[in-house]
């Protein structure tokens, strides 16, 4: 008698605790040695970010993001924590299309972390780092920045796709913090969130 076989659907939240396909054999490609990817990848990221917390200012600024990664340290566990570590380097470009200011240039140094299941092609990732940046202040205005030197935080979530054995794609959400670090009175900041979207190539 013959039985129908469902494979079980990949599950897109954070942990993606479970496998892609349990019935199959990973697939040949970049899910048969996902804790072993291309030791190096290169990422082209946009994103669109409004401001929140912020002076009475509406806020929004274009997230343009040119990433080197370098993979480094793996953790392998059966629990949702298996998965690997890269550092990164970010080169940031931003211009504000709404705001007192027009446009952000920077860096950003950082770790993100992947979390990798068998045979699935969806790895969830969390990123966060620390750099500094030039912002074309205006102190004389309210609200405006009080320097162009600037610090930078950011934080990012989503999920990537595994398109083949060098590129993926991902999509997330990410938080941005500029601050000069009270090095001017008043110093206002800026809190930032919004989509973000990307493709990088591994090798």
């Amino acid at each position: 008698m013959k039985t129908l076989r469902v494979p079980s659907a990949c599950p897109i939240p954070l942990a993606c605790s479970q496998p892609c396909d349990a019935t199959h054999e990973p697939p040949s490609g970049p899910a048969a040695d996902e804790l072993n990817p291309p030791r190096f990848e290169l990422a082209i990221e946009s994103g669109y970010l409004f401001g929140a917390i912020n002076p009475p200012q509406d806020y929004q600024i274009g997230a343009e993001f040119l990433t080197a990664r370098v993979r480094w340290g793996v953790v392998q566990s059966d629990t949702w924590l298996r998965g690997y570590n890269q550092f990164y380097v970010s080169a940031i470009a931003e211009p504000i299309f709404r705001g007192i200011e027009n446009h952000y240039f920077g860096l950003n140094i950082g770790m993100r972390y992947n979390f990798v299941r068998p045979g699935c092609r969806f790895v969830p990732y969390f990123s966060g780092g620390l750099g500094l940046g030039w912002i074309d202040s205006h102190a004389e205005v309210p609200g405006g920045q009080g320097q162009d030197f600037t610090f930078n935080i950011l934080t990012a979530a989503g999920i990537s796709y595994l398109v083949d054995d060098h590129w993926k794609i991902s999509v997330g959400a990410l938080y941005q913090h500029l601050s000069n670090g009270g090095q001017t009175d008043p110093n206002p900041s800026l809190n930032l969130f919004g989509p973000q979207v990307g493709v990088s190539y591994s090798f």
